[in-house]
């Protein structure tokens, strides 16, 4: 079972769209050798993402306005 779940998390960030984008740049950027923002037990980018979206650690950019 994941914890925290998917749904709690998709609330957090508004869509289990925007939560899969979310945590797959962050692993990225942790694949990438930036630091955990956490502790965590896990060592896999995603889990830890997801831990740091949780506790509000992450937060999703604003879109800029292309449309003019």
């Amino acid at each position: 079972m994941i914890d925290p779940s998917i749904d709690y998390l998709a609330e957090k960030v508004g869509s289990k769209y925007g939560l899969v984008i979310m945590a797959a740049k962050r692993a990225r950027q942790l694949v990438d050798h930036a630091p955990a923002l956490v502790e965590s037990n896990s060592n896999k980018p995603v889990s830890i993402a997801m831990e740091e979206i949780a506790q509000g650690l992450i937060t999703a950019e604003p879109k800029a306005n292309t449309k003019k």
